[in-house]
């Protein structure tokens, strides 16, 4: 199967994971990360001392005991990772009858969507996906390109969003602004960045923006080299 790519806006956004265990909590936490709306979860065990920074959380409800259909009430998307074949499958079923995104881990086939391996830097996110025929490729990819990319382009892209609006400001022309965003992302700054060299990017900002945003140069780098 060839999986559409996509990255999905959770604010606002119910989401269910049934199953608390080593997997459920990874998956947990990057829904949390990702800004989720509100993030319900259920399992049959009381969960230990090390979940209470996630339960405690008022976005986060944890509840403790089994799946009942009802629970997908108002949800957008749904993960299972529990033990039970049967329940999964259930979950499956129910969430393709609703319409509703759903993961069961490691079981591509009762999903209707898979979650794929990430290398993330700041806004920076990058996907790699198998199309479910083998994670341990994914993995590997994804440890070669976290050797690849570093810090540097999370500072890039800090940088990039806040020239945007600044140059937008201008009201120059799109060709004018797209010129001057792609004379960035293809000079050295990324360099300048990596080797914390602030008098080199200094100056590529210089020989890069328009001469009224020169005085916003420092607080453009601040904090960034």
């Amino acid at each position: 199967m060839r999986y559409y790519p996509i990255f999905v806006n959770l604010e606002n956004k119910g989401c269910l994971v049934v199953g608390a265990g080593e997997v459920g909590k990874r998956k947990i936490q990057s829904l949390i990360d990702s800004g989720a709306g509100r993030v319900t979860i259920i399992d049959t065990r009381e969960p230990g001392p090390e979940f209470d920074s996630v339960t405690a959380l008022p976005n986060v409800d944890f509840l403790c005991r089994e799946f009942a259909d009802t629970d997908l009430d108002g949800k957008f998307l749904v993960i299972a990772c529990t033990s039970s074949e049967e329940v999964n499958w259930r979950i499956s079923n129910l969430c393709r009858d609703r319409g509703i995104l759903c993961n069961i881990v490691d079981q591509p086939e009762k999903c209707s969507f898979i979650v794929p391996a990430t290398v993330k830097r700041g806004d920076l996110t990058v996907a790699i996906s198998t199309a479910g025929r083998s994670p341990a490729m994914a993995k590997r990819i994804r440890k070669e390109l976290q050797e690849s990319f570093g810090d540097e382009y999370a500072n890039l892209l800090t940088a990039m969003g806040r020239i945007r609006p600044l140059m937008l400001s201008l009201g120059l022309t799109t060709a004018d602004n797209t010129a001057v965003f792609r004379s960035l992302v293809n000079s050295a700054l990324l360099d300048a960045l990596k080797g914390h060299d602030l008098d080199a990017a200094t100056e590529i900002l210089k020989e890069s923006l328009p001469d009224p945003l020169h005085d916003n140069i420092p607080e453009l780098l601040d904090g960034l080299v």
